[in-house]
């Protein structure tokens, strides 16, 4: 009986309950993503290797590796960019190349030994960096447009000013984000514009127009002193023609 205990024991000593790891992996678009499985140990012997992919509004796919058949099988798996990075029974890494918005998703990697199943999974959000522009509106405006980023991206101002922001989210999920601002201290000739995001921080400076900041008043308005100024200029012209020609009268 002893010899039968301490030769169960020998054997669950040898199995290991089943581990699972999850990690969250970031990736800008156009770039290669590798994902590894969980490594194996080198009393065990692979049994079996299989991902598990699951993207949004996709099916599950699932590539698969039998090590006694040396065969490997694909099932729902139509996007040629997600392969084997090279042969699964010497590495089972899984590689995507290039990134883009469709792959964000959950990957994960099964692998089977004499010892156990062992897991690890990926939750792989890829981001888009945002294309930054800053220019001056006629009403003279400063705006500053990070447009369709993935996540949003955050926008901040050098000196602070009166400044308005919001989101435009697009059908790929990005967002583009557009903040513009006036200053009303006509002491600022110089502004900066700074859009922090996950692939990277870019600032950008431009001159303010004096002209536009410090007379402050919007088209319309300007329409009307120029109005108001052409007709008392009439007025007077009318006025210096009357005197003018009433003292030619009184000389004849």
């Amino acid at each position: 009986a002893s010899t039968n205990s301490s030769l169960m024991d020998r054997q669950q000593s040898n199995f290991i309950l089943p581990v699972e790891a999850n990690t969250f992996l970031f990736k800008p678009v156009d770039t290669k993503a590798v994902l590894s499985c969980p490594p194996i140990t080198q009393k065990a012997v692979l049994v079996s290797i299989r991902w598990e992919i699951i993207l949004r509004d996709k099916p599950s796919c699932t590539r698969a590796y039998r090590r006694d058949t040396n065969e490997t099988r694909a099932i729902n798996c139509s996007d040629e960019t997600i392969s084997w990075d090279s042969r699964p029974d010497q590495n089972p890494t899984l590689q995507i190349d290039p990134v883009a918005i469709t792959h964000d998703g959950y990957y994960r990697c099964e692998v089977v030994t004499t010892h156990g199943h062992f897991y690890h999974g990926y939750h792989l959000k890829v981001l888009v960096p945002p294309e930054v522009t800053l220019f001056q509106l006629e009403n003279g405006a400063i705006v500053c447009r990070a447009a369709a980023g993935k996540p949003a991206a955050q926008i901040s101002w050098t000196p602070g000013g009166d400044c308005h922001t919001v989101e435009e989210p697009l059908g790929n999920d990005t967002v583009t984000v557009q903040s513009s601002c006036r200053w009303e201290d006509h002491r600022v000739s110089k502004v900066s514009c700074s859009v922090s995001h996950l692939t990277g921080n870019t600032s950008l400076s431009i001159a303010l127009n004096q002209g536009v900041i410090v007379l402050g008043f919007p088209p319309s308005t300007l329409l009307i002193i120029l109005y108001v100024k052409f007709s008392l200029f009439l007025v007077i012209l009318i006025i210096v023609g009357f005197i003018y020609f009433q003292r030619i009268k009184d000389c004849r």
